[in-house]
């Protein structure tokens, strides 16, 4: 009894150290990012001082460490919910309450139980999503949501989230029983499949759900822009303007959809904030993403861990250590003829351990974000201006007031874009005074 009960002893453990590591070092990094900026609130930063007022730089200190003290109760929060769900048995609890609700039926039992998981994960979530909305984002001006549209946008969510969710994790895990032991490579090529679906449905049918997006009007801009795409050999079904200060007062401007669905969409925010170069300059940078395939190989590399993820799911999912070590009894009862895997518990363990091993991981994955947007950068100071790229960042990170002074460590470890300071630096372009 006790050689049974050691593999899955010594998965609690490791899950327990990783987990405490985990939120050890976040807890660490963002005391650092806490200390480095309000170290240099005082004062801006001398290659911005001539750009930023003092009040600018001070409300983006504040704003930063804000977010970063909410964060570090999300951080206790979503630990003890982690804890709670695996090593505390809740959802063994949740398991056993369904089947007791439903009986020990192959398809509906464990749909039911991913359902029920998303439904309570969601409701804990609700207070930190308010308090970010109507508290963090109200305080520093950012918040447009009214009540009314934050009802809205949740109803709106939910009800995609069924449509789409449910047929989805239906066919998962019908794929899990019926077709033996490769179901993981089943499963990858259904999940890639439905993963280019939706990069080509997304713009013209969820996204018009939440937001109003209307042809770019300014027929100088459009002019400016056409010929920038031209040159850069990049064609898009439309420009678009999306209301965006409907909701917040950040603005961005994005590439969205896939193959011949790809469309150019400005929030209405941005184009207050930028003159024409300066619009044009984020354009290039954003098609220098497309130029240097940015964007294909994060699909590649998408798919890739996916299927590496699925593969080592497929293997974790017969061993009874993997689920006891968690906090669940692996199998259905023998009612069904036997012991019969509960996918769906396989699946949300899976779905809540992998993040606790996989954070250790961000340092990579963020270099390599850097990398590429210093790459953008580039393409954009050959295609447009470095300078109006330059002047479009720094009223950028003012208008969002993002920090100027991050912690090094913090940047290497979080930052998917390289500080405001080191890419325009590595442009070779200027500061200008406002």
């Amino acid at each position: 009894m006790t050689d049974a009960l050691s593999p899955a002893l010594l998965a609690a453990l490791l899950f327990s150290a990783a987990l405490l590591a985990n939120a050890a070092v976040k807890f660490w990094l963002a005391s650092r990012q806490i200390r480095a900026v309000a170290g240099h609130r005082a004062a801006v930063p001398a290659e911005f001082a001539q750009t930023i007022a003092l009040s600018a730089h001070q409300r983006a200190a504040d704003y930063t460490v804000a977010r970063l003290r909410f964060g570090l109760l999300e951080l206790l929060l979503s630990a003890a919910v982690l804890l709670g769900w695996t090593l505390l048995g809740g959802l063994e609890a949740l398991n056993a309450a369904l089947l007791d609700a439903l009986g020990p039926r192959p398809l509906l039992q464990p749909l039911a139980l991913l359902a029920a998981f998303a439904l309570v994960n969601g409701l804990i979530d609700l207070p930190v999503a308010l308090y970010q909305t109507f508290v963090i984002e109200e305080r520093f001006g950012f918040n447009r949501m009214t009540w009314r549209l934050w009802l809205a946008d949740l109803a709106k969510s939910t009800v995609v989230s069924l449509v789409i969710g449910l047929p989805l994790a239906a066919l998962v895990l019908w794929l899990m029983q019926a077709t033996g032991s490769l179901w993981w490579l089943w499963t990858w090529g259904a999940w890639m499949a439905f993963s280019l679906l939706m990069l080509v449905i997304y713009p013209t049918v969820i996204a018009p759900l939440f937001n109003k997006f209307q042809p770019l009007q300014d027929a100088s801009l459009t002019e400016r822009v056409t010929r920038l795409m031209a040159r850069c050999g990049f064609a898009a079904k439309g420009l678009f303007v999306m209301d965006g200060s409907r909701r917040s007062g950040h603005a961005n401007a994005y590439f969205t959809g896939f193959g011949a669905a790809k469309r150019v969409v400005f929030f209405d925010t941005l184009l207050l904030q930028l003159s024409p170069p300066e619009v044009e300059a984020v354009l290039a940078h954003e098609l220098g993403h497309f130029k240097h395939r940015h964007i294909v190989q994060r699909i590649a590399g998408m798919f890739a861990f996916s299927l590496a993820g699925l593969a080592l799911l497929g293997w974790l999912s017969g061993q009874t250590w993997f689920y006891a070590g968690l906090g669940v009894t692996p199998n259905l009862p023998a009612a069904l003829g036997g012991a019969v895997p509960n996918h769906a518990l396989a699946l949300l363990l899976f779905m809540l351990a992998v993040p606790v091993f996989s954070f250790f991981l961000s340092p990579l994955m963020a270099q390599l974000s850097r990398k590429h947007e210093f790459e953008a950068d580039a393409y954009a100071a050959a295609q447009a201006s470095a300078q109006d790229l330059s002047n479009a960042l720094v009223k950028l990170y003012k208008d969002n007031a993002s920090t100027l002074t991050p912690d090094p460590l913090y940047v290497r470890f979080y930052y998917s874009h390289p500080p405001a300071s080191e890419r325009i630096a590595r442009m070779g372009a200027r500061v200008l005074p406002a």
